[in-house]
């Protein structure tokens, strides 16, 4: 084999190379965090104020995988109130795993949820309510297994 089948040989393989990642580069699936991100990001300082005054409660919003399913608890400050509200359960990864439901609390202040509820994977659950006329917002991270 000669130089120049070498060379030709050397180009074949770059030329192949460079079809085969812009082929896999045409594939990927980009997903925005939010279809309307820059609407989300004017009312930001709302999530602010709301994540200061959940700091500003004696207990924490917590978010649990048990036996039977999925617990969401309220601080205690928030039993016997009226609460409106929603949950957001934000897969990262895949949009088609997120679910957006409706707060309904029980005398606890805290929700169930059936164990089938959401596929297994990572979460950031967004909690926002109003209480009050006071505004909270708190996210935690659920890995369900």
């Amino acid at each position: 084999m000669n130089w120049g089948n070498k060379l030709l040989l050397t180009f074949i393989v770059f030329a192949s190379g460079m079809g085969y990642l812009v082929y896999r580069s045409m594939n990927v699936n980009f997903e925005l965090v939010e279809k309307e991100y820059y609407k989300s990001e004017l009312r930001y300082q709302q999530v602010i104020d709301g994540t200061n005054r959940v700091n500003e409660l004696t207990s924490l919003v917590t978010v649990e995988q048990t036996s039977d399913g999925f617990v969401l608890q309220l601080p205690t400050e928030m039993k016997d109130k009226t609460i409106a509200g929603d949950i957001w359960f934000y897969c990262a990864y895949d949009e088609k795993k997120d679910k957006r439901i409706p707060l309904r609390l029980d005398v606890n202040a805290a929700q169930h949820f059936q164990p089938t509820f959401i596929s297994p994977g990572k979460y950031t659950v967004k909690i926002s309510w109003t209480s009050e006329n006071r505004n909270f917002y708190a996210e935690k991270l659920l890995t369900v297994i």
